[in-house]
């Protein structure tokens, strides 16, 4: 096992009917922004019912943080947080909707230019503690772990940035299975996919002898695997949305990352995806992760054997067809809930391909995978397989 630090300072507040809990949760004289994004918290009560549990605490709103948050939408944010003093962030809705706050927690009290926020990769940005505004979430998709990490996606011209600080840790994390269940089947089903993702980039790399994190990692995705059909056509019930729920905080909260090398190759490819083709994040992580592991099976061997075996089962066989079998089984599995495996299907030509590699080439993605040997080459291929 690699050398590690862990801290996780979220207070996770998880089940029904816990709303009214906010008042003991954000600070009695804070000044809070809401934020929000396209309404559906609106439609269906539920900032109705959070602004009734802040009690007398002076609130704003600010809505309209798109599913990919643009840095020019979130500077507005900033501005209304600049202009009404601002000194509690609560975020009501998705990943993106997280992300944005943590970006408006890290932008507003910035000295600098604070498109330099975007351009220091996952190393932490340079603000100082005591700038950060503190923030809490209320979860109403479960799907990118946000609500539990200290990491947010940024958009800004063309390309989607990487944003950290473990000072953007929410103080709170409030995680109400029942608040998910108006969600579009489609955005269900990308939550499945991109909980199950977030695991296998911190899973299918190489071994290390991290017995706690593999068998944690497996846990999650053979639930994820139980769950996930059922959750996607059964919205109201309940057991299956908690344990989607709380699976996809698990797969992105720190723990099954401790210690274990990381693979983001899958995500850096599809974050240009979704910039250049509007693609949904989750959809091209189904398109792009079955091609990464056919690309780089030789590399990934060992742990692909082993998620062969203590996630599928699959014990028959030579070991490259007991590879290819969970390759095979995995794409199966995101077809299962709903989403496409081919960049075809979404549209995009295979001529389109150089402008994905160019993309790569411009945000300096040229060194991906646990070994840092996929170039843009290497991307290619993995393109041209996935098309």
């Amino acid at each position: 096992m690699l050398n590690f630090n862990y801290r996780n300072p979220t207070h996770v507040v998880f089940g029904k009917d816990r709303i009214a809990e906010l008042d003991q949760l954000v600070p009695a004289n804070a000044k809070v922004l809401i934020t929000y994004g396209g309404g559906s918290v609106v439609r269906f009560g539920t900032l109705d019912k959070v602004k009734a549990a802040l009690g007398n605490r002076t609130v704003i709103e600010f809505g309209g943080i798109e599913a990919n948050p643009k840095y020019d939408t979130l500077m507005q944010a900033v501005e209304v947080a600049r202009k009404e003093n601002i000194d509690f962030l609560l975020a009501v809705g998705g990943g993106s909707v997280m992300d944005g706050t943590k970006f408006i927690a890290l932008a507003t009290q910035f000295d600098g230019d604070t498109t330099s926020l975007l351009h220091h990769g996952f190393a932490p940005v340079p603000v100082a503690d005591d700038k950060v505004i503190p923030l809490g979430v209320i979860a109403t998709l479960p799907a990118t772990g946000s609500e539990m990490n200290a990491f947010a996606v940024v958009s800004y011209k063309g390309g989607k940035f990487p944003v950290n600080h473990p000072s953007v840790y929410p103080t709170f994390a409030m995680l109400d299975p029942e608040l998910t269940f108006s969600l579009p089947k489609i955005q269900v089903a990308n939550g499945v996919v991109d909980a199950f993702v977030h695991v296998l980039e911190q899973y299918a790399t190489y071994p290390v002898d991290a017995r706690v994190q593999d068998r944690t990692a497996e846990g999650i995705m053979r639930t994820l695997i139980e769950i996930g059909p059922i959750t996607v056509e059964e919205p109201t019930n309940y057991e299956a949305r908690a344990n989607l729920m709380w699976s996809a905080t698990s797969a992105l909260n720190g723990m099954i990352g401790v210690g274990v090398p990381f693979d983001w190759t899958t995500h850096m490819i599809g974050h240009e995806l979704t910039a250049i083709f509007n693609i949904d994040h989750a959809q091209t992580l189904a398109v792009v992760l079955p091609s990464v592991w056919r690309v780089l099976k030789t590399q990934k061997q060992a742990k692909l054997l082993q998620y062969a075996e203590r996630v599928w089962d699959i014990t028959a066989g030579d070991e490259e067809s007991r590879v290819e079998q969970a390759i095979v089984k995995t794409e199966a599995f995101f077809q299962q809930v709903g989403l496409k495996t081919r960049l075809r299907d979404h549209g995009v030509e295979k001529a389109q391909i150089d402008t994905v590699i160019n993309a790569l080439e411009a945000h300096g993605m040229t060194a991906l995978s646990e070994s840092g040997k996929v170039d843009l080459a290497v991307s290619r291929q993995i393109l041209d397989m996935a098309w």
